[in-house]
């Protein structure tokens, strides 16, 4: 059973709070000693050691400094970056609109040589046409209550997207058979953006599998995630998007991955999959 990424998040920060409280506790110091050297509430100091509240740089710079040990301070405000950036929620991320974080991506999309996708409820973005994409952000700005630039991020989704075509990148996809009924958009985009699939599983750098509603299944239907080469593995929940980049954790995706892709139809049988989808499109119209 896959960890959670969540609880990886929940130990790192745990791990930056012990660190602290250990530095205070060589120092001889107690919570409100601390929080006294450093000029803060008496119950800041012990928040920040119980992990209650995420310290800031200056908070650990003060904290390391209030300890005589500031030689600590660098390695603790960039391990507490990095736990802070495992779990990110959508609302902070599209504070500002949806087309910085396309933009932001970007770099690690082209550095990333061998892509491992696996999709339970959207087609993936590196594989979303202009409208199925539009139809998609649209629903998240909405929901989310976030500033609407659907148009320019839907422009910065498609650039990013382009290293399918460009540079030398492997793509290795499963999507569940579900993903292509699902419809966030109207049926003549729904209908597109399948042709689409049809058209893409035919490059020599993509393998694309389609996972059947009646597999019998050893790995159960997961939330969908991203992995980027062995080195980070992105998973998308309602709220956030968590970052895995411990190894071990890595490998248990890698795994379920690998795991999932034994259920998974290719060739013939999974563009049978697609025109199928297809067909019930033209059907219900």
């Amino acid at each position: 059973m896959p960890t959670s990424p969540l609880s990886s998040a929940r130990a790192a920060r745990a791990k930056i709070a012990e660190r602290l409280k250990q530095a205070m506790l060589d120092a001889g110091l107690n919570g409100l000693e601390l929080a006294d050297r450093c000029g803060w509430h008496k119950s800041k100091s012990s928040r920040i050691a119980r992990g209650v509240t995420p310290p800031s740089d200056d908070d650990i710079r003060a904290w390391c400094g209030a300890c005589s040990v500031p030689e600590l301070a660098a390695d603790l405000i960039a391990a507490s970056r990095t736990a802070e950036s495992m779990y990110v929620e959508w609302r902070q991320l599209h504070r500002d609109g949806m087309r910085r974080v396309h933009e932001k991506t970007t770099p690690l999309y082209q550095r990333t040589r061998t892509f491992r996708v696996y999709a339970s409820n959207l087609v993936p973005g590196m594989l979303q046409i202009g409208e199925y994409a539009t139809g998609l952000l649209r629903s998240i700005t909405t929901f989310q209550g976030t500033p609407d630039d659907v148009e320019q991020a839907v422009a910065a989704r498609l650039a990013r997207s382009r290293v399918i075509f460009e540079g030398d990148h492997r793509f290795s996809l499963l999507l569940e058979e579900t993903v292509l009924y699902y419809r966030v958009c109207d049926d003549a985009a729904m209908a597109a953006q399948l042709g689409s699939l049809l058209s893409v599983m035919a490059r020599p750098n993509v393998s694309l599998g389609i996972i059947p509603f009646e597999a019998r299944r050893t790995v159960w239907p997961l939330e969908a995630f991203y992995a980027f080469d062995d080195a980070q593995v992105a998973v998308e929940t309602l709220t956030a998007e968590i970052n895995v980049s411990g190894p071990g954790e890595i490998q248990t995706y890698l795994r379920a991955f690998n795991q999932l892709s034994q259920h998974a139809l290719r060739g013939a049988e999974a563009r049978s999959r697609i025109t199928r989808a297809i067909d019930a499109l033209n059907a219900h119209g």
